[in-house]
Formats: C-alpha cells, structure tokens, sequence
C-alpha cells in the first residue's frame, strides 16, 4: 500500500506502508521518482531520472509541506 499524501505541480508526494522507519517521502512524475528523508532534515535519499530543476522544485515543496508530511508520517505509522 502507498496511500498519497499530497500532490502539486505533477508530482505525487507518498509513502510505501512497508518500508524503513526513518521518516521519509517518495515523490514520482512522468520523468521519474525520487525519495527524501524528512528527519533530522530534509535530504536527498535517492533519484531516478529527475533533474537537477525537478529535485530543486520538490525539495522547495517539501520544505514547504514538511510538517504536514511529518503528521501524516505519523498518522500512517502510529508506532
């Protein structure tokens, strides 16, 4: 299950249910994916086809949305 969580400018921001328990964001479009994690901050993780302007662009929306992405984190993984 990968519920999303958010979507803007093409890209949907979500979460694998069965992943690490690092808090993190997968983020996909028509060109690619990525995943950043959230804590201790926001960082690149990995990348599949997005440029350099692409992972620009989600980080500036992720800043923006981080905390609403933090309290879905925990609402999707209560422990």
């Amino acid at each position: 299950m990968s519920p999303t969580i958010f979507r803007e400018r093409g890209y949907r921001f979500f979460f694998f249910s069965r992943e690490e328990s690092r808090m993190h964001v997968h983020v996909n479009c028509a060109d690619g994916e990525a995943k950043y994690w959230l804590e201790p901050h926001i960082e690149l993780a990995n990348n599949f086809r997005l440029s350099a302007n692409q992972l620009s662009d989600i980080k500036q929306i992720i800043e923006v949305h981080c905390d609403e992405f933090k309290s879905a984190w925990q609402g999707h993984f209560p422990d």
